[in-house]
């Protein structure tokens, strides 16, 4: 077990990690086909104006677009990210859909992670704050976390107050960000700077070590190129009329 990038976890989880997240951007990038890209209206409109005032050519218009698409569907992976990371921490472990996502081998932490502060409205902050406080009530011993891994401020507080117009509290249900999260388990004041540090020349050793090419072409550039190709329009005219045609006039693009 070597620690060439940390201390608290071993090289060969890290390195895991890393793999889980990259399969989980190839697995988005592949999903992305042409009928997904149109599955949600796209605003042409905007696309247009981001081409002038943001000075890109068509295909790097498409590719942000489809960027920005893979982004919402990888917010989650990172989330998952963490929790692998924290759970290779000796003497903590992941939930493996246990309905929490770390705690201690001992029954002494429970913790669920989001990755940024603003993720939930207050039904769902709600339905955390009763859950944490079942686990504190059957584990006597055990501090519960409501996770912020990129939140506001540095804190590590009891969680009570108005959630849904109704007043919470519990003695052993705290709400915590992600610095001090990874201090608590890990006993090291600048962890989470750490994996910040580490994580270029980890990546690196990563991609070097396979055949991956990040740059690959998503399928639905391809096949809205090769659509623009067959019609003789431009690709941002390809994409309006294959998203408004039935609108007036749209459909002699």
């Amino acid at each position: 077990m070597t620690h060439k990038y940390l201390e608290y976890i071993s090289d060969e989880h890290l390195l895991a990690c890393i793999e889980n997240l990259h399969n989980s951007y190839l697995k988005a990038k592949e999903n992305i086909s042409k009928r997904k890209f149109y599955k949600n209206k796209i605003d042409t409109f905007k696309l247009t104006f981001d081409a002038k005032f943001n000075h890109l050519f068509e295909d790097e218009l498409i590719k942000a677009e489809i960027n920005r698409q893979i982004d919402k569907s990888i917010n989650n992976s990172i989330g998952t990210f963490h929790e692998q990371i924290l759970g290779g921490i000796k003497g903590f472990e992941i939930g493996n859909l246990s309905g929490f996502d770390i705690k201690a081998t001992d029954n002494t932490l429970f913790a669920d992670i989001k990755n940024k502060h603003n993720t939930m409205n207050s039904s769902s902050a709600e339905s955390l704050f009763q859950k944490l406080a079942r686990y504190a009530d059957t584990y006597k011993n055990a501090k519960c976390y409501w996770v912020q891994i990129l939140a506001k401020g540095s804190f590590n507080e009891k969680w009570y107050g108005e959630i849904n117009g109704k007043e919470y509290s519990h003695s052993r249900v705290f709400k915590i960000s992600g610095d001090q999260f990874y201090r608590q388990l890990t006993n090291r004041k600048f962890a989470l700077l750490e994996l910040y540090q580490v994580l270029p020349s980890a990546i690196d050793d990563f991609l070097s070590a396979t055949n991956n090419d990040p740059q690959k072409q998503t399928s639905a550039l391809e096949e809205i190129s090769q659509s623009a190709k067959n019609t003789n329009r431009t690709i941002l005219d390809e994409i309006t009329f294959e998203n408004y045609s039935y609108y007036l006039g749209f459909d002699k693009l």
